[in-house]
Order: structure tokens, then sequence, then C-alpha cells
């Protein structure tokens, strides 16, 4: 099957192309070959090449700054979004699209299910679920897959950071009542071929899907877990949201409940752990290389 992946510089996409690396059926862009700041782009590179599953993994995700760049968020998470989907319908093509756990406020103690009253806490958020809502209504055999919390050995992410304050700093003042599910992604990317894969052979249809690692961890904890694994000293003060003020506010809970996208697809919550050391180990062994 042919597919066209948007977002190739992000994590979930480079992961992908990891996993896929010799396939010559998936197709990578980027900003550079697509600028979905033109919301039509997105739309016009399905149409020209016709894929058989379309995976958008772009997204505008500078959480702060879409507090002041409203427009560019929303033109890259919605409506460039709404764009494709209606390509894809018009092209029969698959498409999964991947949004956030930020569509919810976090006010909740318990865990968000699929069928959770959205309420976004932030502009990246309302414009994250514009996109789903957009995508939806304009092709409804749209797969929508939230996850949260991503971290990897590409880019930039919460796990690289701390390593590299951890080299710098004895000790760090971490969030610790921002509780969430961080996920490697590769398993996102691993969990987005299943879906992939047994849709093409007569699976579930359409929806919202959560996804995510486990257990649900503070900020402050999963700093911990990073600095135990990697063999540093450095202290965690946990602190409260109240004491790390940013522009945009952040959902205090963000734990999904994934039981649904299990029974569809068998696909289970990955242990987080597990994946970090992963993610460590790949990184010193990129460091030893150069």
């Amino acid at each position: 099957m042919r597919t066209l992946v948007f977002g190739k510089s992000g994590q979930v996409a480079r992961a992908l192309a990891d996993l896929v690396e010799n396939d010559t059926h998936f197709l990578f862009l980027g900003h550079g070959e697509t600028d979905l700041s033109e919301p039509d782009a997105g739309g016009d590179a399905v149409a020209e090449y016709s894929p058989d599953v379309v995976i958008n993994a772009a997204a505008y995700t500078a959480v702060d700054k879409a507090e002041s760049k409203k427009g560019l968020a929303h033109n890259i998470n919605a409506q460039a979004v709404e764009r494709i989907a209606a390509a894809c319908k018009n092209t029969g093509a698959q498409f999964i699209h991947i949004s956030t756990d930020y569509v919810f406020d976090g006010n909740e103690t318990g865990r968000y299910s699929e069928t959770s009253i959205t309420n976004p806490a932030n502009a990246y958020g309302q414009s994250k679920l514009a996109g789903e809502e957009a995508a939806i209504a304009a092709y409804a055999e749209t797969i929508v897959v939230r996850t949260s919390w991503i971290f990897s050995e590409y880019g930039s992410n919460f796990v690289k950071t701390m390593l590299r304050l951890a080299r710098e700093r004895n000790e760090l003042s971490i969030v610790s009542d921002q509780i969430g599910g961080p996920t490697d992604a590769r398993d996102i990317a691993k969990a987005l071929l299943a879906i992939v894969g047994k849709k093409h052979r007569g699976g579930p249809g359409a929806g919202v899907y959560h996804f995510q690692g486990a257990p649900a961890v503070s900020w402050a904890d999963f700093a911990r877990k990073i600095f135990e694994i990697n063999g540093n000293n450095t202290a965690v003060t946990a602190i409260p949201t109240s004491q790390y003020p940013t522009p945009a506010r952040r959902p205090l809970n963000t734990v999904l409940d994934c039981a649904k996208i299990e029974r569809d697809f068998g696909i289970g919550q990955p242990d987080w752990r597990a994946s970090l050391r992963r993610v460590i180990d790949a990184l010193k062994q990129k460091e030893e290389r150069t």
C-alpha cells in the first residue's frame, strides 16, 4: 500500500521512517515539500500522489507560542487537516490523524475516555480539537489517535531536555501536579502500522482512539526516572504548576483510557519505562558514534 506521511521531521514520522526503512511504498513529506501553513497544500499533495493511506503526523506544537500565534496554529492544526481529510475522501484513502491529550482541560480526577467531554485549556488544544472535528466532518472514515507526552531520540522533547540540564545543574525544580502518560514515538509508530494493517484486512472503521504509555506519572517523577536510568545524580525538587507560570495553561490530569484501541486493534499500552531505557540507550550510542 502506498502510504503518505506528513510531518517527516517530527518525532513520530522519524520513528515511523526508521521502522519502514527500506519500504519504497512510504513517502514522507515535510515543511519543505508541503507547507501546511498554506491549508490547501496538504490536500493538494494527497490529490497529486493518490496514496492508499495518509498519516498526518504534522502539527504546530509550540504550546506557549500558539497563544500569540493562534492563526498559524489553526491553519496547520485545523484547516490543513480538514483539507487533507476531504482529499482522502475524494481519493478513498485511509486517513489517520494524530492528536493530543490537550483537547481536555485536565479537571477530571480519573481517566479520560474517547467519549469524555473535551474542553481545551489553551490555544494549542483548541486548534487540535478543531482539527479533529473538521477531519471527521469532512471524512467520516477518519481515524484520530490521541496521544501524549511524546519522547524519542529525535528532535526536542522532555527527555532530551532533562538530559541536557542534568549536565549543567545539580538540582532541578520540576512540576509535580501535572499527571499524564509519557509515550515513545516508536511505540506510536508501531501502533499506527498495526492500525493500518488491521484496517487493510477489514478491521474496525473510523473513530477516535487513545494511546499513551503507562503507568501514569508526574513530570517530576518522570524526570527522576530519566536521571535514574541515565545514572545522573541530579536532585529533583517537586513544585506545583503555580510556581512555574507559562503563557499557555497546562491541564493537570491527562491520563487517557486506552481500552478501546486494545479492544478494536489489539494494541496494548506500552510501559514507558522500558521505552525510556531504549531511547536513552539509543542516545548514548549516538554520542559514542560522534
